[in-house]
């Protein structure tokens, strides 16, 4: 069975941390990865830029109603929700959910809503519950949940929230979960 996205969430730390991950993908990596960092409301499209310095596939800031293409990362844009709906991603100014819009939470949950147990949820570094919730929806719909070990992360609290609530798969350095990624990622395909 093969995945049909990657969703990653991610707070306090996590630019350097989704740096070390997505520098580890291969340029061919098949699935679209979808990402929150919470940021603030006036944050330009700098984190585009900073990411896509180093890393091979391309990055973009989501406008509503983009395609979901395989080979491309989507960033959430600040201020605004992510959401996955069959085929392409949808943006919405609904109110914050755990003090954050974007919020992983709601892009986690629409990603798990839509494909199921064709998700890979990811919970990375971060100073609030964000994303806990979510986590144990992609669970619940039989897909894939990492968190990154949380004596590895800039600021543990998300990490430890999504392991105290979500019997995860793997919990991982930033190295392993983007080799665990390619592992499943590929072998998926075959």
């Amino acid at each position: 069975m093969a995945f049909k996205i990657v969703v990653i969430g991610t707070s306090l730390g996590g630019l350097s941390a989704l740096k070390i991950i997505l520098q580890s993908l291969p340029a061919d990596f098949p699935v679209p990865i979808a990402i929150v960092q919470h940021r603030h409301k006036e944050s330009n499209s700098t984190l585009r830029q900073l990411l896509q310095e180093s890393i091979s596939l391309p990055i973009r800031e989501v406008e509503d109603k983009d395609e979901i293409l395989p080979r491309h990362i989507y960033l959430a844009p600040a201020d605004y929700h992510l959401l996955v709906e069959p085929g392409h991603f949808a943006l919405s100014t609904d109110e914050p959910v755990s003090y954050a819009r974007p919020s992983i939470d709601v892009l986690f949950e629409s990603a798990a809503d839509i494909y199921g147990e064709q998700v890979i949820g990811i919970i990375l570094t971060g100073a609030n519950q964000d994303g806990m919730e979510g986590l144990k929806k992609v669970k619940a719909r039989g897909g894939i949940t990492i968190v990154q070990e949380p004596a590895t992360a800039e600021s543990c609290i998300m990490p430890e929230a999504a392991i105290s609530a979500v019997a995860v798969d793997w919990i991982l350095t930033l190295r392993d979960i983007a080799d665990q990624m390619v592992k499943l990622c590929y072998l998926s395909r075959k």
